[in-house]
């Protein structure tokens, strides 16, 4: 990805959603151009307009933390937006976000058995871990009955981007379908700013730009977004609508990988459709056959 590109598509996004009353401006009746002008976001700033006007063009190189931290406030950054131009600046400086450097292999590798231990101590939430790229490469029982639609009968990796845009399951799967997408596409942009040469990163843009046009209306967007924790609606195909709490943990032995555990308020019908499914997974489990490759009887791939 070029990052003057980058650089340039974010800030002037930034600076086109930012009305002038919600900086302490006067509108005026004179305006041509949608949001703050570049003179207005350089005085906020409390730089000149040709150092603005160089950084929008996408010259972000060797500028300062206190530059890129009076130019987010001056744009009203969220904390994700804010890691991200940081993210930005340092990759034109050549600086990694990180010491340690992520994995680069395409095809995830196989789950320590520690972590998957952990996991599998989790019986009463969903957990599963996702890398970078958006594929979904360990689940514990419950996550894999939960992201049944998603895994499908195994023999490929699955992944959260391709199943939104891609699979016409995921609109039932997902209520809040629209909300999702967006929130998958600026999560897949945060991830894309951290490591803009991640080969994986770049094919799954590239193939999802090709195969869905709201994909890339929604790129083209240049929104950010972490995962963090929250709240989201689900409709299972076998247990129905459940609502679910989520926390997202980093996973600091494997860079680029997180757990995420969803799991229902106690007493809750959500809480109650979980312990459903939880059920009906072990009876799935009880009647397939195992095999030489999967002795315990669970998926090829990711299952623990």
């Amino acid at each position: 990805m070029d990052n003057r590109h980058e650089v340039r598509e974010f800030l002037m996004t930034r600076r086109a959603r930012l009305a002038p009353e919600a900086a302490g401006l006067a509108a005026g009746s004179n305006r041509r151009v949608e949001g703050l002008r570049r003179s207005e976001v350089a005085a906020l700033a409390g730089v000149s307009v040709e150092y603005y006007a160089k950084l929008e063009r996408g010259a972000i190189s060797g500028a300062s933390g206190a530059v890129l931290d009076a130019l987010s406030r001056a744009l009203q950054l969220t904390d994700a937006e804010h890691a991200h131009l940081l993210d930005l600046a340092r990759n034109a400086d050549g600086i990694p976000s990180s010491g340690r450097q992520r994995r680069r292999s395409g095809t995830p590798g196989p789950v320590r058995p520690s972590l998957g231990w952990a996991m599998s101590s989790i019986t009463d939430s969903v957990a599963v871990v996702r890398d970078q790229r958006q594929n979904l490469v360990a689940f514990n029982d419950l996550g894999r009955a939960f992201y049944s639609p998603l895994i499908g009968d195994g023999g490929r990796v699955p992944n959260f981007a391709r199943f939104q845009f891609l699979d016409p399951a995921a609109h039932d799967f997902y209520p809040d379908w629209d909300l999702f997408a967006d929130m998958c596409v600026a999560v897949i942009r945060a991830e894309a700013g951290r490591d803009p040469h991640d080969k994986g990163i770049q094919d799954l843009v590239g193939e999802l730009s090709t195969r869905s046009e709201l994909f890339r209306r929604l790129w083209a967007a240049h929104n950010v977004r972490t995962h963090g924790s929250g709240q989201k609606r689900f409709r299972h195909p076998v247990v129905g609508e459940l609502t679910l709490v989520y926390e997202e943990l980093a996973i600091t032995a494997d860079p680029g990988q997180v757990l995420l555990i969803y799991s229902a308020e106690p007493g809750s019908p959500s809480a109650e459709r979980l312990r459903l499914l939880a059920s009906w997974a072990a009876g799935a489990d009880a009647a397939r056959p195992a095999s030489a490759e999967d002795p315990a009887g669970g998926e090829n791939i990711g299952a623990l």
